[in-house]
């Protein structure tokens, strides 16, 4: 689709937004958001369990988890540019439908493979879903509100995840993981409805043609990718699956660049990379949702088998990150216009990154204290990079084009948090693996396969060994930390890198779509 900031589109003030007002578009867009971002983390809590009910492994575990992510990222910005062309709301409802129906398929799921095909149709569903919270609030809103706007989604973007969590807490504490499935279900319908009763139908006043090669190419580059994370490091990054998953990964990304640059409507036109305010809020929300994601999804496993939490337990262990985020996100904007966009954007990063380090110090028998310590300084680097890096992104576009920008600004989100899950998923399963003595080879085969598939399988085996549990129990929790401390080492690292590419080249204001 054409990026130029002049296309002419109705104004804001006059898109009629109801009796409910802009507060009612909020509101609706903010619960359509919620079920996506909490659908990314609530099964998260579920892990142990489905480690043991369907016997998943590791790798398995990770595509469950990071199957609907995927499916999200690789969709949302074509499937945000045919909201686009026929009314954001039109396929937001029809993208509840889709999420609800495959929710209670997956509720009824008895394998690891049927579990992930439901999960990555539920994918499709929130890829229908998304695109349009963002776009229809950037095109209802008149521009004095806007910024605020996008700082209350940007909250929720956030903290949806610990609202998902804290749902799926509750539930599992009296029912099994299935009950996380048909919620969602239900919540889809709910919010499909409240956006047809208070969100406007926005659309692009001047839609283009559909660029299905650019679909196809960021698709697939994006789908082996994340393939390539998972599977390098559970079969070795020299088998050929992954070698060739690497080659059309590459091949994917630069054949998108290539007809991109040629094509006068492309998806997303690649000389956007080239504005600096456009490029730095990409790298910012990317980096931050990877490093939330694939946090959560390995944290929430050390507050239940290390701590011993129960999920709901866990769950609101993490509701500090919630807290914190929520209104950090709202002063955002002001500390934006005092002291600038690359400030802000360096500050949140860094304090994101010092955080996921205070966490990786940590040890089997630390306790809670220096986990929270840690989940407070991420919140407040998730509040400060959130909201400035969605504002770049949506100011660096004109209104008529903000269905671009809030698929784009989806799309890194997605992106981010597909990669983060496999990432530290994938380096947290391989080092675990690798950390386990020797004497597990003396525990019967299966018993011994299960020690290795999973830290939660582990420690049900150490708990029926007789006399060897206890040592069985600590070598598993050893092993356990042994491979959060690696995937945490990995993502500080490229928190603090982007933190310093910011600092280098973010422009120092946020660009005006005005």
């Amino acid at each position: 689709m054409t990026t130029t900031p002049h296309t002419p589109v109705r104004p804001a003030e006059e898109i009629a937004v109801g009796r409910a007002g802009h507060r009612g578009v909020l509101f609706a867009m903010c619960l359509a958001l919620v079920l996506v971002v909490a659908s990314v983390s609530a099964l998260n809590l579920a892990m142990p369990t489905l480690a043991v009910d369907l016997s998943a492994s590791n790798a398995s575990l990770t595509w469950i988890a990071d199957a609907y992510t995927v499916a999200l990222a690789a969709l949302v910005l074509p499937l945000g540019a045919i909201g686009d062309r026929l009314g954001r709301r039109h396929v937001l409802v029809a993208g509840t439908l889709v999420f609800g129906g495959a929710a209670l398929a997956a509720s009824l799921a008895d394998t690891t493979g049927h579990l992930i095909v439901w999960r990555v149709v539920m994918g499709i569903g929130a890829a229908m879903i998304m695109p349009g919270t963002l776009s229809t609030i950037t095109a209802a809103f008149p521009a004095h509100q806007r910024a605020k706007g996008v700082a209350v989604w940007s909250g929720f973007a956030a903290a949806g995840a610990i609202i998902g969590m804290l749902a799926a807490g509750a539930l599992l504490e009296q029912f099994s993981w299935r009950s996380i499935f048909v919620a969602s279900a239900v919540t889809a319908l709910a919010a499909g409805a409240v956006a047809l009763a208070l969100a406007p139908n926005t659309k692009d006043p001047h839609p283009h043609r559909p660029d299905v090669i650019g679909a196809i190419c960021t698709a697939t580059a994006i789908g082996c990718l994340v393939f390539a994370i998972i599977e390098g490091n559970e079969q070795g990054w020299s088998e050929p699956p992954v070698i060739a998953a690497l080659v059309v990964t590459a091949l994917g990304f630069a054949a998108y660049a290539f007809f991109g640059l040629r094509n006068d409507q492309p998806l997303l036109d690649p000389h956007l990379f080239g504005v600096r305010g456009f490029r730095a809020g990409a790298v910012t929300v990317l980096v931050q949702f990877m490093a939330v994601f694939g946090f959560f999804f390995v944290g929430l496993q050390y507050l239940q088998l290390i701590l011993d939490y129960s999920p709901l337990k866990a769950a609101v262990a993490l509701v500090p990150v919630a807290v914190v985020v929520l209104p950090t996100s709202r002063i955002t904007p002001r500390l934006v216009t005092r002291i600038g966009m690359k400030a802000v954007m360096v500050t949140g990063l860094t304090l994101l990154g010092g955080g996921l380090f205070a966490i990786f110090r940590i040890h089997a028998d630390s306790g809670y204290l220096p986990f929270l310590g840690g989940l407070v300084l991420c919140g407040l680097g998730i509040g400060l990079t959130g909201a400035v890096g969605t504002a770049a992104i949506t100011g660096s576009l004109g209104r008529g084009q903000q269905g671009v920008a809030s698929a784009m600004n989806d799309t890194t989100r997605e992106v981010g948090s597909a990669i983060g899950i496999a990432l530290m998923g994938s380096v947290y399963g391989n080092h675990y693996r690798n950390a386990l003595p020797p004497t597990i080879d003396r525990l019967p085969p299966q018993a011994a396969q299960s020690v290795r598939d999973s830290a939660a399988a582990g420690l049900q085996v150490a708990h029926q060994a007789g006399p060897q549990g206890p040592a069985l129990t600590q070598a598993v929790k050893d092993a356990f930390m042994s491979g959060l401390s690696a995937s945490l080492v990995v993502v500080t690292v490229i928190v603090l890198a982007a933190a310093l590419g910011c600092l280098l080249r973010a422009p120092r204001q946020a660009p005006n779509s005005d």
